[in-house]
C-alpha cells in the first residue's frame, strides 16, 4: 500500500508541474541553460517543447539532446505573416502551456498570441530596458557610450520589448570593449536570470500591477 502511495504521489506531483515551450531562432544557448537548470532539479517544470520558425535553427539540437519534443513552424512556407502567426498560434495551443519562453526567437509575436497568452510569455533582451530596445542592442550602448548595459527578463506585451519587467542583470561596459565582448559578457548574465525569472513564475511569486512586477515571498 506505501509503495502504491509513493507511486500515485509521484504520479500526481508530476501531473502538477507547469508546462513551459519556448520559442527559439537560432543556436538556443539560452534554451539549453533552462534546460540545464531543469534536469539538475532547479527548475520544477515540464519542458513540453521547443518551436522553432526554421528548420536550420541549432536550437532544435540542443532539444534532441536534451530530449525535449520539438517543431517546426517554418515562415518560409507561408504565403503571409499572418498565414505564419495563425499555424504557429495553432501549435503553441496544441502543447497547451502555462508559460512561453522566447529565447532568441527573432520575430515579433502576433496580437492574437500576446492577448491569448496574455502574461504568460516571457522574453530575454540583451539591454537593460528600457535603454536600447529592438535588435542590435549591443552596438547601440556602446555607441552611445553607456557606461553599463546588462540584460532583462520582461513579459512580452502589444510593443516591441516594452512589457513588465521581472528581472535585469547589470554588466560594466570596458573602454574599447567591441559588441561581441559586451554580447559574450551580456550572455553569461542571461544565462543565470532567465532560469531564475522561470523559477518565480513557475513558483507564483510574480504579482504584476500594471507595469510593476514585484516578487513575493
Amino acid at each position: 500500500m506505501v509503495g502504491k502511495e509513493k507511486s500515485l504521489a509521484s504520479l500526481f506531483a508530476k501531473k502538477s508541474k507547469k508546462r513551459v515551450i519556448f520559442l527559439a531562432s537560432g543556436r538556443g544557448s539560452n534554451f539549453e541553460a533552462v534546460a540545464k537548470n531543469i534536469r539538475k532539479g532547479k527548475l520544477a517544470c515540464d519542458p513540453v517543447g521547443l518551436i522553432v520558425d526554421k528548420p536550420e535553427a541549432k536550437a532544435i539540437l540542443v532539444a534532441k539532446s536534451w530530449k525535449i519534443p520539438s517543431f517546426v513552424v517554418d515562415f518560409k512556407n507561408f504565403a503571409s505573416k499572418e498565414d505564419f502567426h495563425k499555424a504557429l498560434l495553432e501549435k503553441i495551443r496544441s502543447l497547451n502551456p502555462d508559460l512561453i519562453v522566447t529565447a532568441g526567437f527573432m520575430r515579433i509575436l502576433s496580437k492574437d498570441v500576446v492577448r491569448e497568452f496574455r502574461m504568460k510569455i516571457i522574453n530575454i533582451h540583451p539591454s537593460l530596458l528600457p535603454a536600447f530596445p529592438g535588435i542590435h542592442s549591443q552596438k547601440q550602448a556602446i555607441e552611445y557610450g553607456a557606461k553599463v548595459s546588462g540584460c532583462t527578463v520582461h513579459f512580452i506585451d502589444e510593443g516591441v520589448d516594452t512589457g513588465p519587467i521581472l528581472l535585469q542583470s547589470v554588466v560594466k561596459i570596458e573602454e574599447g570593449m567591441t559588441e561581441e565582448e559586451l554580447s559574450r559578457k551580456i550572455l553569461k548574465e542571461e544565462h543565470k536570470i532567465l532560469p531564475e525569472a522561470i523559477q518565480l513564475f513557475i513558483q507564483n511569486k510574480l504579482q504584476i500591477t500594471g507595469r510593476k512586477v514585484r516578487i513575493i515571498s
